[in-house]
């Protein structure tokens, strides 16, 4: 193929300024999908992207237009998701930025052009919903003007809903991102951007070549996993699956070559054939952090071993996801796994369910601590119950965030209220122009994964719009909060909390449980402690017998006597009695939303 007439791009944009509809709308006017087999968001292909109205997982295309080959990679708009975007600008040589003709610029606006930037990407930009009453493309032109450098007379305006203005934007694409480069003659270098697991086929992986071809039926090098395996197929999605005979420089596909062990197909490999290899892989990616902390317990325990093998296969598809095996006294056997942010964590426990039918407890989410202890050790600790304990431990260090809210001017006070609340620590304000308000704070990740976007959004109506990175780890007064039931730690319900929070959530835990454990045949005490000091206590009343039932009268001494033999007894069972607690307890404690 000519490689003057391929253009490589994504769709980047805040969530929900149209990115999905938009591809619809190039996939219907390529004539991609016929009219009769579409539906709207058409390559958000996961049910779980079709109920919750977002994209999930960067998807791929080859489209036809005006006698050049786009290849388009529609990507996902939620900060959780940020890694996909940043895997997908890897295959491209431009984006299509997208901005809402009524709401303007938005915090992942810009994020995802920063992306962009940094990848050296053409930016072709373009006013979305300018058929909304709403719309007011004008002062959002020029507020893309003053806040990204992009001339106003170079954005487009487009309505993806009506197709309005779209075949403008794709003559736009074909003037203004650059044909890729690549040598034909060269060693074959291929990037795998993504992979999905077939249970029938291995590993689905999407391939950018950059240099030399790949053809069908050779032997290839996977550079980084030192393995080979044979070219079984590949092809393009139009969104249908094609098969191509070869696939040349610059060209986007997918590559199927048999693979079952999923670590030899991972995002970022290096793929040459193994006759006459490249000298050296392609760069990759660096490996995203994981944010965010939680076990992973399956219901039933016999479903240990199918959980390990269902994480590898997600792994697969998600790279951002980490896990290494753990236990708990009270859950059993697991995997502590880590995340990039909470909708991830719900995202990729829900996908687990679903696609490979399992129950699962997740447990509190927490973030990863460095502690030195007195020794001058440095440790890292995800679980609170590996905290050393306090005589050995001379500083906790914490995550804190570099968080950016852009918002209209008039909630500024209830957002500063919020940020203060949550250990904030305010940096700049920045008028964006004089409606719009962007707030810059260091806050502690802790305080942002619990429920910190909810409160943002229900505080402004849903108008403010965030985005955050990592800034650094700074020390701070910590403790973890241990629940004891009769007396004995409960570890799922352990967690690290600031000193001067640390009452206030003892209390509504304990206050919680008391609710939620069914009644036993003894009083139950529930005592929230640090160290080995109570902070904060509730008893589960026993259940009673009447043993007095068959005293009609008579003297007191008798059922004095009865009375206290029930006490002997009770005090004896609780001296040798195990508190029966239900798994659901553990789910309902640990509900995120609270």
């Amino acid at each position: 193929m000519d490689l003057a007439k391929i253009r490589n791009f994504s769709i980047i944009a805040h969530i929900d300024h149209g990115k999905s509809t938009l591809s619809d709308r190039i996939l219907e006017l390529t004539g991609a999908v016929d009219a009769r087999e579409m539906r709207a968001q058409y390559l958000d292909s996961m049910d779980l992207e079709r109920e919750r109205g977002i994209t999930i997982k960067a998807q791929n295309v080859r489209v036809d237009w005006r006698d050049h080959t786009f290849h388009l990679i529609d990507t996902p708009g939620h900060v959780d998701f940020g890694y996909e975007v940043s895997r997908s600008l890897a295959a491209c040589e431009g984006v299509v930025l997208v901005v809402d003709a009524a709401q303007g610029i938005e915090a992942q606006t810009l994020a995802n052009c920063y992306l962009a930037l940094e990848n050296n990407l053409e930016i072709v930009a373009a006013l979305n919903k300018i058929d909304l009453p709403a719309a007011d493309p004008d002062r959002y032109a020029m507020e893309i003007e003053t806040v990204l450098g992009i001339p106003a007379e170079d954005i487009l305006r487009i309505s993806a809903k009506t197709g309005e203005g779209v075949p403008d934007l794709l003559d736009a694409i074909i003037e203004r991102i650059p044909a890729p480069q690549g040598d034909p003659d060269a060693p074959l270098q291929a990037l795998i951007f993504d992979s999905q697991f077939d249970q029938y086929r291995g590993a689905v992986s999407s391939v950018r070549i950059m240099n030399g071809h790949l053809t069908a039926g050779s032997r290839l090098l996977f550079m980084q996993a030192r393995a080979t395996h044979e070219a079984i197929e590949l092809g393009a999605r139009r969104p249908q699956t094609t098969p191509l005979p070869e696939l040349g420089p610059g060209e986007v596909g997918y590559l199927i070559a048999g693979i079952k062990d999923v670590g030899e197909a991972r995002s970022g490999e290096t793929v040459t054939l193994a006759s006459a290899p490249a000298t050296e892989p392609l760069p990759g990616y660096r490996d995203p952090k994981a944010m965010v902390f939680c076990g992973l317990y399956p219901i039933d325990g016999d479903d240990f071993e199918n959980l390990r093998e269902s994480l590898q296969k997600l792994k697969l598809n998600d790279a951002s996801v980490t896990y290494e095996p753990e236990s708990s006294g009270a859950l059993g056997f697991g995997f502590r796994c880590g995340f990039l942010g909470l909708l991830h964590m719900e995202i990729v426990k829900e996908r687990l369910e679903r696609e490979f039918g399992l129950a699962l407890i997740a447990t509190a989410p927490s973030v990863e601590y460095r502690v030195t202890r007195t020794d001058g050790e440095v440790v890292v600790v995800d679980n609170p119950a590996d905290l050393p304990t306090n005589q050995n431990i001379q500083m906790i260090e914490e995550p804190f965030f570099k968080v950016s809210i852009i918002t209209p001017k008039d909630y500024t006070g209830t957002l500063m209220d919020l940020c203060q609340t949550r250990r904030g620590e305010m940096v700049k304000i920045e008028y964006l122009s004089p409606e719009r308000v962007e707030l810059h704070y260091y806050i502690p990740l802790a305080e942002v994964v619990v429920d910190f976007f909810d409160q943002m959004k229900s505080r402004t109506q849903g108008y403010a719009s965030l985005d955050y990175e990592l800034e650094g780890y700074r020390p701070s007064e910590l403790v973890r909060v241990d629940l004891l039931l009769n007396g004995l730690p409960a570890d799922a319900f352990s967690t690290i909390v600031h000193r001067d929070k640390a009452y206030d959530y003892g209390r509504r835990m304990c206050e919680k449980l008391r609710e939620l454990i069914p009644r036993q045949m003894f009083d139950v005490p529930i005592q929230a402690a640090i160290g080995g000091k109570v902070i904060a206590r509730e008893t589960v009343k026993a259940k009673r017998k009447d043993v007095l039932a068959k005293c009609y009268g008579g003297d007191i001494t008798r059922k004095r006597k009865l009375l206290e033999k029930q006490k002997e007894g009770k005090k004896k069972m609780k001296a040798i009695g195990r508190v029966e607690v239900p798994g659901d307890v553990f789910i309902s404690a640990l509900k995120l939303d609270d």
